[in-house]
């Protein structure tokens, strides 16, 4: 009988020591989780509703940034650093560069043309590099329309009379100015271009943390313009400007 009644008691303790260990689920009711829901998607940085693979074009350019192939990935940044590495640290100049990738490409063209008439007694043809006019002439009209959006934007902000938006493009140029002052162009577009190859991938991989942190400082961003706004800007006397509209 003590023994019936200990073994009774093992599996008791037994049984209760695997409910203790299961994570018990908190009751939340349906309008709580819809709030939350509804929070978190408000919180997504500039809005966002779609995946950032989606934002940023869905193609292959998005997989490299997001670096879907390692591999690529890898090698179009290491690219990058050598070419940043050879004009900035080895001073080579580009008309240099140029000449010499030029003289390289002669020499194995000259090297593979007489070497292969010597073995195979009949000179075998060297494959020649022809570049399409389509592509010159696509590029040209992307970076016109570029410009010409770019141009009509700074437009409007200047003659639009929206304060707010006039002061934060001034403080944006300001900002680049300061920055390109510091360093040279090409430094610059590298460390856009090692930017745009580390940023969304750590976004991607942190975006709820990221998200956060970014809608804390923009709440408090605006704390601070509404007191400005109250203190100072809300006194200075508007003018009235008319849009203009650009077609």
């Amino acid at each position: 009988m003590p023994e019936k009644i200990t073994a009774e008691k093992f599996i008791n303790n037994l049984v209760d020591t695997i409910a203790d260990s299961v994570p018990k689920k908190k009751s939340v009711s349906f309008f709580e989780e819809e709030n939350k829901y509804v929070t978190s998607r408000f919180n997504r940085l500039f809005g966002r509703q779609k995946p950032i693979h989606h934002l940023l074009g869905g193609g292959k350019s998005a997989d490299v940034l997001l670096w879907r192939n390692k591999k690529i990935s890898a090698g179009v940044l290491i690219g990058a650093t050598a070419i940043w590495v050879l004009f900035e640290w080895l001073n080579y100049n580009f008309l240099s560069l140029v000449c010499y990738a030029v003289v390289l490409g002669m020499l194995a063209q000259f090297v593979w043309t007489n070497a292969s008439g010597l073995i195979n007694r009949a000179p075998s043809q060297v494959p020649r590099l022809v570049l399409p006019k389509d592509i010159f002439v696509s590029i040209g009209r992307s970076i016109g329309a570029e410009v010409n959006r770019d141009l009509q934007f700074l437009q409007d902000v200047s003659c639009g009379g929206n304060l707010k938006k006039f002061l934060v493009v001034v403080t944006s140029l300001l900002v680049a100015a300061i920055i390109g002052s510091w360093c040279n162009f090409l430094t610059v577009i590298y460390i856009g271009f090692v930017a745009a190859h580390t940023l969304p991938v750590l976004y991607e991989r942190y975006d709820n943390e990221v998200d956060d942190f970014v809608h804390v400082a923009l709440d408090q961003l605006q704390h601070n313009y509404r007191q400005l706004d109250a203190g100072f800007l809300s006194k200075i006397p508007k003018g009235k400007f008319k849009e203009k509209k650009y077609e």
